[in-house]
């Protein structure tokens, strides 16, 4: 199992328990959180792939995503009081998912013969979509629309592969770097409350 393939399945993971926590706090049943974390889980990266015309999409192709999802809302259910104790439990599983999906999405339309710019978008979307998904489903303002640092960390990242990616750094290093400066962006950006400056 390659590096891009354990991010992909564990980001698949992590997503859906974001997806299932949110529709959780809302007192549905487990149904509905299934559901939630399954489209959370593979909506950025099912829109990408239909915008790239590549077929088969992932989560068809290879049933372990779909176990991937399954044990991330059982997760959700099962161990509720630990996920609980965690410390912005939501906040941590959404930056660890687009962490993931940002350098996975590049990865996949460069694999696809894309212009990086190209690239670099894609996979900001792939990262944010599925949390915009998630959002609009538990009638929340999508996160992309808020002040918060989302979808310009995810582009950073995404800009930095291309960039490393050109200069022909190792592909597992590049992963690990860039998904790390996703993550760092979000967390750094919660703890002091940085936002980009607001259109008026």
């Amino acid at each position: 199992m390659d590096l891009q393939y354990a991010l992909e399945l564990v980001g698949t993971f992590v997503f859906a328990i974001s997806g299932a926590l949110a529709i959780r706090e809302r007192e549905h049943d487990m149904f509905g959180a299934g559901f939630t974390g399954f489209i959370t889980a593979i909506g950025g990266g099912t829109l990408r792939d239909i915008l790239l015309d590549s077929y088969p999409l992932v989560w068809i192709g290879d049933v372990k995503f779909l176990y991937a999802i399954l044990a991330g809302v059982l997760a959700a259910f099962i161990f509720p009081n630990f996920l609980s104790r965690l410390r912005k439990t939501f906040f941590l599983f959404d930056t660890l998912g687009i962490g993931f999906f940002t350098v996975l999405g590049v990865e996949k339309a460069l694999s696809l013969g894309v212009r990086p710019e190209i690239a670099a978008i894609m996979g900001m979307f792939s990262a944010v979509m599925g949390g915009v998904i998630r959002d609009t489903l538990t009638n929340e303002i999508p996160i992309l629309f808020r002040k918060e640092v989302y979808a310009s960390a995810c582009l950073a990242g995404a800009v930095l592969y291309v960039v490393l990616d050109y200069f022909e750094v190792d592909r597992n290093y590049n992963m690990l770097i860039s998904m790390s400066l996703v993550i760092s962006i979000r967390f750094l950006a919660m703890k002091y409350k940085l936002s980009l400056p607001r259109l008026d």
